[in-house]
């Protein structure tokens, strides 16, 4: 997928491994800044090494997401480095499967934190540059959950619910400032979050590179349309 980005400044999140690192160096090849952001440095620092190493230019952020302090700070260092963020990718994903029943209080509160409240937070310190400049895209990472809840999932289902109806409103809002909103909803990425499984054909499986292709298409479509919602599945099952 050919999108030139050149001069373009974007934010991932969950960029250590699996999606988000894919997406980072999807965008990176294409000649974005990108400004890495994950809980883990060793890992974002691997992949800003990875992404110096083919002379593109990479920030590696360490910042809890569960935190408005470390989220500011995560735009604020961006923002100096390189100035307004043109591309908003909120990647990061954290969940415990477990009944309503047997689920603690404080793992929901964390994933929708991270997953929902932290891609909100987000957008609002980067929309003012995109709104200004009448240009940008903030891209939401969903779920199949997105769309249909299923046992011993429920607060990371509610959350992927939440980011769904989140970006539909997004759009409505800053449409007419020509920035791109819009949510890819992955089913059967292969990535750790899959455990292993000896019914499961991971090579039949969605892969993150896949995911970042797709975020490359949203950015390339032209300025008078935008593929606000994006399911992805498997061609073919996964499971033997």
């Amino acid at each position: 997928m050919g999108v030139e980005l050149k001069g373009k400044v974007a934010i991932v999140t969950g960029a250590g491994r699996g999606i988000g690192r894919a997406i980072a160096l999807a965008l990176a090849e294409s000649g974005a800044r990108v400004a890495l952001a994950a809980r883990s440095e060793g890992e974002i620092r691997s992949v800003a090494d990875e992404i110096r190493g083919k002379h593109g230019d990479a920030l590696a952020i360490a910042a809890d997401l569960s935190r408005d302090e470390e989220i500011e700070r995560l735009v604020k260092q961006t923002t100096k480095e390189w100035g307004p963020v043109d591309i908003l990718v909120n990647n990061a994903g954290w969940g415990k499967t477990a009944t309503v029943a047997d689920s603690r209080v404080e793992d929901w509160d964390r994933t929708l934190q991270i997953n929902l409240r932290a891609p909100m937070v987000l957008t609002r310190l980067v929309l003012p540059g995109m709104m200004a400049k009448k240009s940008g895209a903030v891209i939401n990472i969903g779920s199949i959950s997105s769309k249909a809840g299923t046992a011993n999932t429920s607060a990371y289902s509610a959350s992927k619910f939440g980011i769904l109806g989140f970006t539909q409103s997004l759009f409505e809002e800053v449409r007419e400032y020509g920035i791109k909103v819009s949510i890819l909803l992955p089913g059967f990425v292969d990535t750790p979050l899959i455990p292993l499984n000896k019914r499961l054909d991971r090579s039949r499986m969605i892969q993150p590179r896949d995911i970042a292709q797709a975020v490359l298409f949203v950015l390339s479509t032209p300025l008078n349309s935008c593929p606000v919602e994006m399911t992805i599945r498997p061609q073919q099952t996964p499971y033997r």
